[in-house]
């Protein structure tokens, strides 16, 4: 039943407004007889004394007792209002005008009255009513016979009995039950409008809620967009349907990323099994060959035979070790052993390294000079391997008679260095992935085919060594690959 944010809303409207008009009541009907109390009171503050000096109670210096029984008597007639009780110096009652069956008190508590004669109290000051033993009414008091001579007190209760009962009639009358529904009907006003202004105000999130369920029904594929509200910023509502669409369309995004990388799985696997399955292949073939012809081979073509297989194995273990590289490092579990170092050293020494195989394949391999690089702060030996791949692969790319340039550049943070090759250059559909694992451009150049691990291998360590790596067209022909190291600082 609860269900929805607009029941609660007007759930609580409901006990809200309930309990306001409860208290109003409450604290109106406090008030009411407050003031009237005190408006009684002190109108009717000098009662007792004008009683004792009109009716002339007090004679020769001493009560009058036939005078307070007639008194008693015709204020019981003339005005039923209020109760006339004699009181001694302790407070005990000694006479009064009220039925004598219904009097509870023989005792009224003089503190009250004392407060009441030196004009320190605020109004109202409530003191005993005699026919209750818990109830307590406005009062007027005056010292009889007389203040300077006082052998007891005037105890006037101003709202007595008879008061009381017209009091309770009037409350149950007409007007006050006409009041009573003119305050539900108020409240039942106020109730209606804030249920309309609750379902204004919670519409907008209603609808912010089923574009989610939608969203979540197309199974995180299918979003449509949160009409924004004009002009403005907005409130929190629009805010969080922003914020919505934002974090729906992120996830279509990335859920469509995650199709197409395991797309791009699924045929990275299929690659990777035929390149495992090519050499495989062809070492069985000629070790089979090897067996089935051994006495029918001359040696020259037994070795033939054994070179090829070599070669094939090699090429077998280097693809299981890329895989493996690849792996440790998606799985971070290589870490980087960074120490400061010359890079200008390295690359000069990775470059010798290639020397001879360049000059097989007539290219000119070379490095210019780099003057003034500071040391840079890395990993040697995952340095060297991602020199030994950018040469590798410039030279795998450029043609005889061709050429491969490695250049070093410093700025504040870090040292560039750059692979320059006189190659074909990469196509435009091709440079975007090219760091990505098992990705094999369509130009695969000279030698044998890659798995298209060794741009990914590259990259990964590049990052995990704080730097960044990157490839370009030149503009006349032939690519450049770049990664950057952090320099080494002394004071790190």
């Amino acid at each position: 039943m609860l269900r929805t944010l607009y029941a609660k809303l007007a759930l609580v409207l409901v006990v809200l407004l309930i309990s306001v008009g409860l208290l109003y009541a409450l604290l109106s009907t406090s008030a009411t007889r407050s003031y009237l109390q005190q408006v009684n009171q002190q109108f009717n503050r000098d009662l007792a004394q004008n009683l004792v000096m009109d009716r002339n109670l007090v004679a020769e210096g001493r009560i009058d007792q036939e005078a307070l029984k007639e008194t008693f008597h015709q204020y019981m007639v003339i005005n039923p209002s209020i109760e006339i009780y004699l009181l001694d110096m302790q407070g005990l009652i000694l006479a009064y005008s009220a039925d004598p069956g219904k009097v509870k008190r023989n005792h009224v508590a003089l503190e009250p009255i004392l407060t009441f004669l030196s004009g320190r109290g605020d109004y109202p000051l409530l003191g005993d009513d005699p026919r209750s033993h818990d109830r307590r009414k406005a009062f007027s008091v005056t010292p009889v016979p007389t203040a300077q001579n006082p052998e007891g007190y005037l105890y006037v209760v101003l709202r007595g009995e008879e008061f009381d009962s017209v009091d309770r009639m009037i409350e149950e009358s007409h007007f006050l039950r006409l009041s009573g529904w003119a305050v539900l009907g108020s409240l039942g006003i106020a109730l209606i409008a804030g249920l309309a202004l609750f379902f204004i105000l919670t519409r907008r999130l209603h609808r912010l809620t089923t574009h989610i369920e939608q969203f979540q029904t197309s199974n995180f594929t299918a979003h449509t967009t949160v009409p924004a509200r004009q002009g403005g910023k907005g409130d929190e509502v629009d805010r969080l349907a922003d914020t919505f669409d934002q974090m729906a369309g992120r996830i279509t995004a990335q859920l469509e990323q995650l199709k197409q990388q395991d797309s791009l799985r699924r045929e990275m696997v299929a690659q990777v099994s035929h390149d495992l399955r090519t050499p495989l292949a062809a070492l069985r073939g000629y070790l089979e060959s090897l067996k089935l012809k051994e006495h029918e081979l001359s040696a020259e073509e037994r070795s033939d035979y054994l070179a090829i297989a070599l070669r094939q194995s090699e090429r077998l273990t280097r693809r299981v070790a890329e895989l493996f590289e690849l792996a440790k490092l998606d799985a971070q579990e290589t870490k980087p052993a960074c120490e400061p170092f010359a890079p200008a050293e390295l690359t000069q020494d990775v470059v010798q390294k290639f020397q001879l195989r360049a000059q097989q394949a007539q290219i000119h391999l070379e490095m210019e000079p780099a003057e003034g690089v500071s040391f840079v702060w890395a990993d040697i030996a995952l340095t060297e391997r991602v020199l030994e791949n950018l040469i590798e692969n410039a030279l795998r790319h450029t043609p005889t008679g061709g050429s491969v340039m490695l250049t070093l550049e410093q700025n504040q943070e870090s040292v560039s260095i750059r692979v320059i090759d006189s190659g074909s250059g990469i196509s435009a559909a091709d440079l975007p992935h090219l760091f990505e694992s098992f990705y094999r451009a369509k130009n695969q150049g000279n030698g044998e085919g890659h798995a298209g691990l060794g741009l990914a291998i590259a990259k990964r360590i590049v990052e995990l060594q704080g730097g960044t790596i990157s490839a370009e067209n030149q503009r006349c022909e032939g690519s450049i690959f770049c990664f950057t190291l952090p320099v080494w600082r002394s004071d790190i």
